[in-house]
């Protein structure tokens, strides 16, 4: 059952955030995953601060989770926030994102941080 959202704000705040291609293809490939810092930095091809600003405005808004092992933190989407079927409704028109990562691991250059 999709829940109805009252508040234009924060629909708003979330088409915001995921309008940003690099934050939309992360929600896409956490959605199925999760992923450290260091696989996203050698996914996206970007800097480590980069990655973790986009990181830290997505967990901001609470559409992240994060857990930590060790001393690597790893991110999956927070599949129960309020506007989850929201999210789940536009990730269902982003390509697959688990053929990226497949490449990767055929080339060698997939970092795994457990």
């Amino acid at each position: 059952m999709n829940r109805v959202v009252t508040n234009i704000d924060d629909v708003a705040t979330i088409l915001k955030l995921l309008g940003d291609k690099t934050r939309l293809t992360m929600m896409a490939l956490l959605d199925n995953k999760n992923c450290c810092v260091c696989e996203l930095v050698e996914f996206f091809q970007m800097s480590q601060p980069a990655i973790s600003q986009h990181l830290r405005k997505l967990k901001d808004a609470g559409l992240l989770n994060e857990t930590k092992k060790a001393q690597w933190v790893f991110y999956s989407v927070n599949k129960e926030h309020e506007m989850y079927s929201l999210i789940q409704d536009i990730l269902a028109h982003v390509p697959d994102q688990q053929e990226k990562l497949k490449e990767l691991e055929e080339k060698g250059t997939r970092i795994l941080c457990e």
